[in-house]
């Protein structure tokens, strides 16, 4: 990006962080978000806050040993349709094949992957994608404009089934009705391109896209675990042998125990540096991950229960990693009785102790929920007055509710990790004082994610993301296909797409407080922890970063003998 292509709000940007408005994380996201390099962000900062700005330039590549096998303890899931993942295990076995258009990195800030630079508009309405010219498919094809054309049409198109449309619908999709009717009659409705010219090929390596509204999250929305870019040819499907940009070639998959890559020759980005990843699946016994990593079976896990993790820290040879994040799980109620009452859910806030599920069910490793869905990681995160708990107003909530005798509720959770069950537990134990029965029916994952989006209360986890207006999109939008609660409500989507085209993080929070405080009043989740992630790996291991919607770069990875 040359100087007279820069986005006119980084002088702004600069002055922010010069008189100390915005700290230098935020310096860094923003200006890299806007086009700016990492170089060239890194560099800004360390003049304006002196010396390298509390950290390296940009982190380099340094010399790592190359071959040898990386064996990773990771549940090994149905992988063949990528842009339908809803699991990051999934989307880890992906990565390793298929590439995205940007990466967010541990530290929450996106760089360029296979677009080399991107360029917004002033009013952020309109993104422009200058693609990487050095990338070839692995079969030998050049990768061009009209794949990404097609990858995004595809994952915005509902028929897929992408949650991708939730995350971009404010952006680039209008919703409309059909002729389809639903079961009370009314006429169904879905979303398409809000204009012809919406996704752009403007030349060989430049696509474009021309937004109806402002999106200041584009590059970060890029990087959204689904949107892996697949060869057209192969038509959305994926499996051993599959075409890809990425680092290896998937040659061994079999559901529920193992899956096996090889690296590739000739790509273009870091490594690989090992000549062979083994994804293994350990079961959901946390005592198989102890027993595999201590008689060294695998070299990295995926994650860490927090059962063993006092165990696993005094085993020999062993990397703890941590990372502070959003990820959560969210006890959603749809508005099916008794949960029609926005009365009875926020009794329901009112009867939980977050600091007591947090203490008790992770170990304290983490931060108390909000009930609201932005953490304080947040960049535009508005610290609101926490909601405590009162068994007294629960009781008169739900008494006002029509409710005096309290209510009996099923609350259906699933088996791993091991903390979400042990917290509906603690959560339901709570309820009891208020008059809340719950009924706890605890699924295998399989058989939940089959039914998470059904049931009337169920028990969800929610990985992070960077910024707060993701969380919303995905999950509370009216409509898009991840809104579990079934929440919808229309100054919510109006104030959510006016926060997702506003830079500044100071009238972004403002905007953000607006909707928390919706979000608190309307009471569609009962949010008890935010979890700091954690796992372990034997110290052969170098070049793993924890990140913290735990995706795992394996190119990056390397093993010593």
């Amino acid at each position: 990006m040359s100087d007279n292509d820069q986005h006119p709000y980084l002088g702004k940007l600069h002055a922010q962080l010069e008189s100390r408005k915005i700290d230098r994380r935020e310096f860094l996201r923003t200006a890299t978000l806007l086009g700016l390099s990492a170089t060239a962000a890194y560099a800004a900062a360390g003049r304006i806050l002196g010396g390298d700005a509390g950290g390296q330039a940009v982190a380099q590549a340094g010399a790592k040993p190359k071959g040898g096998t990386l064996r990773i303890g990771m549940a090994c899931q149905e992988i063949s349709s990528p842009h339908t993942y809803s699991w990051v295990e999934s989307s880890n076995s992906g990565r390793a094949v298929l590439d995205y258009l940007t990466v967010t990195g541990p530290d929450n800030i996106t760089r360029p992957s296979l677009v080399e630079r991107w360029e917004a508009s002033p009013d952020l309405k309109t993104w422009t994608l200058h693609l990487r010219r050095d990338v070839k498919w692995r079969k030998g094809r050049q990768f061009n404009a009209d794949d990404v054309v097609w990858n995004l049409k595809r994952v915005l198109d509902p028929k897929t089934g992408s949650s991708t449309v939730g995350l971009m619908k404010g952006f680039i999709l209008d919703e409309f009705e059909t002729d389809e009717l639903d079961a009370k009659g009314a006429k169904k409705k879905s979303v398409r391109l809000w204009d012809a010219n919406a996704i752009e090929r403007v030349d060989d390596f430049t696509v474009r896209l021309n937004g109806k509204s402002a999106q200041l999250a584009i590059p970060e929305q890029l990087y959204h675990y689904p949107l892996l870019i697949m060869d057209p040819e192969e038509g959305g499907k994926f499996g051993v042998g599959a075409n890809g940009t990425g680092p290896f070639e998937l040659v061994e998959n079999t559901v529920g125990r193992k899956q096996v890559f090889k690296a590739r020759q000739g790509y273009w980005g870091e490594g690989p540096h090992i000549d062979q990843l083994e994804y293994i699946d350990l079961g959901s016994d946390p005592a198989a991950a102890l027993a595999a990593l201590a008689s060294d079976q695998v070299d990295l896990l995926y994650g860490a229960d927090i059962r063993i993790a006092e165990a696993m820290e005094k085993l020999p040879n062993v990397t703890m990693h941590r990372v502070d994040t959003s990820y959560t799980a969210t006890a959603r109620m749809q508005p099916i009785k008794p949960f029609d009452d926005k009365r009875v859910r926020k009794a329901m806030q009112y009867a939980t102790d977050v600091d007591a599920v947090l203490k008790l069910a992770h170990r304290g490793l983490g931060l108390p929920g909000e009930h609201h869905h932005v953490a304080p990681i947040h960049p535009e995160y508005a610290k609101l007055p926490p909601v405590m708990r009162d068994i007294a107003k629960a009781k008169a909530l739900l008494a006002e509710a029509g409710y005096p005798g309290g209510i009996d509720v099923d609350f259906t959770v699933r088996t791993t990790p091991a903390w979400e069950p042990a917290a509906a537990q603690i959560m339901a134990e709570q309820w009891k004082e208020a008059g809340i029965r719950a009924k706890i029916t605890v699924l295998p994952d399989t058989q939940y994610w089959e039914v998470w989006t059904k049931v009337p209360f169920g028990f969800t986890t929610w990985a992070h993301r960077p910024l707060g207006v993701l969380n919303y999109a995905l999950a509370y939008r009216t409509g898009v296909p991840w809104n579990e609660s079934k929440f919808s409500n229309a100054e919510f989507d109006r104030l959510l797409t006016q926060a997702e085209g506003t830079l500044d993080v100071d009238k972004r929070r403002e905007i953000m407080a607006k909707l928390e405080q919706i979000m608190l009043d309307e009471a569609p989740v009962v949010l008890p922890l935010y979890r700091a992630l954690f796992t372990f790996s034997q110290k052969r291991v170098t070049g793993f970063r924890m990140h913290p919607t735990a995706y795992i770069n394996a190119n990056e990875i390397a093993v010593t003998s």
